[in-house]
């Protein structure tokens, strides 16, 4: 088996190249999305942190109510944010949640557009299939690396390596839900006179709803899922006290903060579950 191990395709050199190419040539391209991710990430966090935050925990209560029509819910949305204010994560959870807000911005901006494309173009979404499904099952430590020679340390690697591994879910699913739109409705659209535009925006894009929401609840929980990642790459959230219990071997810290995460899904995962609540 030498001759097979001393024949070593270069994978990793290669992808060094690549790197260290884009690092060398592209810096004012990294430097603008730095600038625009870290205005946005600043933003957020100054609308969830400037206010009160009852004010804040009134401004969600109202959104559960808007999306859910049931007090039930917005009673448990309540609590769990009760439960975060009583544990003292206040500030960590709105910085999580700023990590998450912001994904979902780029996730979404980025993924329904490619579904809707990759939709109308069977074969773009062929192309597509092998680089999401790559996106997917690479380690999520390994977007660190060149997230943290492009970006540096802080918010932004963080924020680009939870776009990378929660992209391909809007994706998917906006692909889905406009690719299974029933063909009566499209012939029925066309026979009334509808252009393209609006038959996407008045047919298609409506049956995909649901479809579309799921992959908005997908970007929320698997952006959630990293925060002890980015936490790695001195990102700021619910993750920080989880390496800091996992480093001083900490139990009582790491239940705590583990489980105010928990509480986090719980609450996201029920405001946007849209249709079932009642």
């Amino acid at each position: 088996m030498e001759w097979l191990t001393d024949n070593k395709i270069p994978v990793g050199k290669a992808a060094k190249a690549v790197f260290d190419w884009m690092n060398s040539n592209l810096g004012p391209l990294f430097d603008a999305i730095s600038y625009v991710m870290e205005g946005m990430i600043a933003g957020i966090l100054w609308v969830l942190q400037t206010p009160h935050p009852l004010a804040v925990i009134a401004a969600f209560l109202a959104l559960t109510w808007y999306l859910q029509r049931s007090w039930k819910v917005c009673l448990g949305v309540l609590l769990g944010f009760l439960f975060i204010l009583n544990q003292g994560y206040w500030e960590e959870t709105t910085e999580s949640l700023t990590l998450i807000l912001a994904a979902c911005v780029v996730c979404m901006g980025i993924g329904v557009p490619i579904g809707i494309a990759a939709a109308h173009r069977p074969r773009l979404y062929r192309a597509l299939v092998p680089v999401l499904d790559l996106m997917q099952t690479l380690p999520t430590f390994v977007y660190l690396i060149p997230a943290i020679v492009f970006f540096g340390l802080g918010m932004v690697p963080g924020l680009i390596a939870t776009v990378i591994f929660v992209l391909p879910a809007p994706i998917r699913l906006t692909h889905l839900g406009i690719s299974s739109t029933p063909q009566a409705l499209l012939e029925a659209a066309t026979a009334f006179g509808a252009t393209g535009r609006q038959t996407l925006w008045k047919v298609e894009l409506p049956y995909a709803f649901p479809q579309i929401m799921a992959g908005l609840n997908q970007t929320i929980m698997l952006s959630l899922s990293m925060v002890v990642i980015a936490a790695l790459v001195g990102a700021n959230g619910l993750g920080v006290p989880v390496v800091r219990a996992l480093n001083s071997v900490n139990t009582a810290l790491g239940f705590e903060s583990g489980f105010i995460i928990v509480v986090v899904a719980i609450l996201l995962d029920r405001m946007l579950r849209i249709g079932d609540a009642k």
